[in-house]
């Protein structure tokens, strides 16, 4: 059964579900390593955040892990009864995209009119992400606030809603795994300190900046 190449329509999933057929067939028995990421991008004609997402998805259902350093090993033929089997709509890269286009504009709008009391709420944001940060804890509940802030300023309602929308994809088990391997103390201080950049560029109101 070669590998084939896929077309692109939620195309983690179509990788996923690929990769998950040829674990089942043997193709790659249990205790044996995948291609690594880069050959099967080529093999499977696809960018490698796309091959990223799908081995996510593939180690939330228990089928492989991947192992920084070592590879994709390949741990089981079938997910395991209790195993949750990722269905999301939209990939972890792909609203990240999506963030970026939509609250980098938000951010130049709110250094233009964030009012006083959204800049203090703001700046409660900062401190509930540096107490987490402190502790060794992940600063969402504070990196959560710290954006819809900025999405209020808008003073659009359905600009809010998307944003609050796009932040909690981070909830499903596909964005809890990839956090697993890509959140740890010093990224969490490096946002902390680009979210107090942003946070600066809108109080000085310097919109080219936020």
């Amino acid at each position: 059964m070669p590998i084939q190449t896929v077309t692109p329509r939620r195309l983690y999933r179509q990788i996923a579900d690929q990769l998950r057929s040829l674990i089942h067939a043997g193709e790659f028995p249990v205790g044996t390593r995948l291609p690594p990421e880069r050959d099967l991008a080529v093999q499977l004609g696809v960018s490698r955040p796309s091959v990223r997402e799908a081995l996510i998805a593939l180690e939330v259902e228990g089928l492989v892990e991947v192992r920084v350093g070592s590879g994709i090993h390949v741990l089981a033929r079938e997910p395991a009864a209790t195993a949750t089997r990722v269905d999301a709509a939209f990939g972890p890269f792909e609203v990240i995209r999506a963030r970026q286009v939509l609250e980098g504009e938000l951010a130049a709008l709110a250094a233009r009119q964030m009012t006083a009391g959204q800049q203090e709420a703001l700046r409660e944001a900062l401190v509930l992400m540096a107490e987490d940060v402190a502790q060794g804890r992940s600063p969402s509940r504070g990196d959560r606030q710290f954006h819809l802030c900025i999405a209020e300023a808008a003073d659009n309602g359905p600009l809010l809603r998307t944003v609050a929308e796009l932040y909690d994809e981070r909830n499903t088990p596909l964005f809890e795994q990839l956090g697993h391997h890509y959140e740890t103390g010093p990224t969490w201080r490096l946002a902390l300190a680009e979210h107090q950049a942003v946070a600066d560029a809108i109080a000085d109101a310097d919109a080219e900046g936020a």
